[in-house]
């Protein structure tokens, strides 16, 4: 893991033409990604919205020039109606074009606030790219046409998409409701209130997995879920819920172990400065890709296959915060009960505070961490045919933060995708800003978004008259590592 303290230094070598950050293709413009994100921050969502168009923009640019060299050898376009290419075109060319023309767009010169700072960095990466590429037959240039060709074709694709859907959003006002957290500075307004209504990249709806706890326990009613022994115990803890937020989220908590509280700070990454969310499981991605030695076409897929994954689990995990008639508050505002929730078995305790400093500006329920990470661990587990591969990765939040006093290239080890996914989603409640159905709940609709996804998106082409053995073996064929 790099520490935060050389990320700057990195990108400026890069802007000045000098060693790119990884040599392969596919990793290198995810850290340019990773880059950028540290750089502009922002709510989870928009930052998983590009990471999709990367990935999906490589892959199918990649994808079309091995099709063009072997048509029984490539994988489904993400993107319909790609024309062939000349088949000596350079993937590595093809790659590395497709992701500075989705960059210049959504960052860079192209974007609505051009910043010359960015487009001078992705130049850069791309000239250092393009070096050295063979172009005696056209190779390199015919690959640069065909990457940035895919990625206009994607980006007009996802323009009307709904990602820019400003419509305000209204806070609740009564016992339950999401508000702003008294720890977020005044004025603060809800985050990404529309986006559980953007266009969903592979689902038939946003709302195709959506949890139904609420649903089957409370009927989507705020007062009989306010008033039960269950939303009690998502705050004291007990009858099935292992931790109790309101004991094992809070700033001075008595039962939180060091461990636990490592844990959350961890997976934090909410503030601006580290990778988000979305960006650890780049960087879980990147570490695993390299040690199983993936060659370019197989990185291609898998990072294309975890940017529609993490797309998904934003607008997923949206949909179920935001569009039902339960928006629920965060663990500060239940546990100091600003209204009273008349629930006899929740105390008010109005000095309460979460170990982390601030709320994240959106409702509980779901984890967006929870969701996010489930996703990535099913389509990792999905493309390399098991969930047990080790790995290790570091967390941007120990540069970004040094008061918390770990050091800043502190790493954790997992046994598998799963593990680090369900850590993942319960690191929320020891931070302090989530209840455990919401960890629970995100990690389960994650997993399915992560499997559907796997099996229905950037499968093997059929070869000539194996329809019937495809759909027969399709499980087997498509997670089969090339």
């Amino acid at each position: 893991m790099r520490r935060l303290a050389s990320w700057t230094a990195s990108a400026l070598l890069l802007a000045a033409g000098g060693a790119p950050l990884s040599a392969d293709v596919i990793s290198g413009w995810h850290d340019v990604y990773l880059d950028t994100i540290r750089l502009t921050g922002g709510p989870p969502g928009p930052i998983s919205r590009s990471g999709a168009m990367l990935g999906v923009a490589m892959f199918d640019a990649v994808n079309a020039i091995d099709l063009a060299r072997n048509p029984n050898k490539g994988y489904q376009s993400y993107q319909q109606g790609i024309v062939a290419p000349n088949a000596n075109a350079s993937k590595k060319a093809a790659a590395a074009a497709a992701a500075h023309q989705v960059f210049t767009n959504l960052y860079g010169s192209g974007a609505s606030n051009p910043n010359a700072a960015l487009q001078a960095m992705y130049d850069a990466r791309l000239a250092s790219d393009l070096a050295g590429i063979d172009d005696s037959m056209g190779q390199r240039t015919a690959g640069v046409a065909l990457g940035v060709s895919v990625a206009q074709s994607l980006i007009a694709l996802r323009a009307a998409d709904g990602h820019d859907n400003n419509t305000p959003y209204t806070p609740g006002t009564h016992a339950g409701d999401w508000r702003p957290s008294p720890d977020l500075p005044p004025g603060t307004q809800a985050a990404g209130p529309n986006w559980g209504n953007v266009t969903p990249w592979a689902l038939t709806s946003p709302d195709q997995f959506r949890p139904t706890r609420f649903v089957d326990e409370f009927n989507m009613d705020m007062d009989t879920m306010m008033h039960s022994q269950a939303y009690a115990d998502q705050i004291n803890g007990g009858n099935g819920v292992q931790f109790g937020v309101k004991d094992f989220g809070s700033r001075d908590s008595a039962v939180r172990t060091a461990e636990q509280t490592e844990i959350a700070w961890f997976w934090a990454n909410d503030r601006d400065g580290t990778s988000k969310p979305p960006g650890q499981l780049v960087q879980i991605t990147q570490n695993v890709a390299s040690q199983e030695g993936l060659g370019l076409s197989a990185r291609a897929r898998l990072f294309a296959l975890v940017g529609i994954g993490q797309a998904e689990a934003g607008i997923a995990a949206w949909d179920s915060k935001y569009n039902t008639p339960i928006d629920l508050w965060r663990p500060i505002e239940a546990i100091r009960e600003p209204e009273d929730d008349g629930n006899a078995l929740t105390l008010a305790d109005p000095t309460w505070l979460p170990l982390n400093d601030f709320t994240p500006p959106f409702p509980a329920y779901v984890s967006g961490h929870a969701t996010f990470g489930a996703v990535h661990a099913a389509i990792m587990a999905g493309f390399f045919g098991t969930d047990n591969i080790s790995f290790t990765i570091g967390s941007d939040e120990f540069g970004v933060n040094p008061g918390l006093g770990y050091d800043a290239g502190l790493t954790r080890s997992f046994s598998s995708f799963s593990e680090a996914a369900w850590e993942n989603a319960i690191s929320r409640i020891f931070l302090g800003v989530h209840f455990e159905w919401d960890a629970v709940d995100g990690n389960i609709l994650g997993h399915n978004v992560g499997d559907y996804i796997f099996a229905n998106y950037l499968l093997r082409v059929p070869a000539p008259g194996g329809a019937a053995l495809l759909l027969t073996g399709l499980l087997a064929s498509t997670r089969r590592r090339r």
